[in-house]
């Protein structure tokens, strides 16, 4: 994965704070579909790229 962190400027704090993170590329989540299911517990959630390229999250 690229470290498109790496791009955006952050003080240390931050840079400390984002080391204890899980950190995911969209890209490699969604695929070429768009869309995927994400499941939590119960309950099945959809993350979906629209077509403005933002994320939305729904049930």
């Amino acid at each position: 994965m690229v470290d498109k962190l790496a791009t955006i400027e952050l003080d240390e704090y931050q840079k400390e704070e984002l080391e204890n993170i899980p950190t995911f590329d969209v890209d490699d989540i969604l695929g070429r579909a768009n869309t995927a299911r994400l499941v939590f517990g119960s309950q099945v959630y959809f993350l979906r790229r629209t077509r403005q390229n933002k994320l939305l999250l729904t049930k």
